[in-house]
């Protein structure tokens, strides 16, 4: 099937009327979108709340550390007085 086929065949289906959906199957639909929902907003809550505890976390570390501060040499400087 080549794209002007495919176009006609969309074109074809788009143009019929709807399917009517059952009445009853609305309050499952409304159940299971509320509950994609609220799941949704649990995820995004959660990555803020571990993002938020890296950020304290990272921030306690770099108060307690000081990595922007030269770490002390690791030599001896030179005795003179011998």
């Amino acid at each position: 099937m080549n794209r002007a086929e495919r176009e006609a065949a969309v074109r074809r289906v788009m143009g019929e009327r709807p399917v009517r959906v059952p009445p009853e199957l609305y309050p499952d639909a409304v159940r299971r979108g509320e509950r994609l929902l609220r799941r949704g907003r649990l995820a995004r809550r959660t990555m803020w709340l571990l993002v938020g505890l890296a950020a304290v976390a990272f921030a306690v570390w770099a108060a307690y550390a000081h990595p922007w501060v030269e770490p002390p040499s690791q030599t001896t400087p030179p005795v003179d007085d011998w």
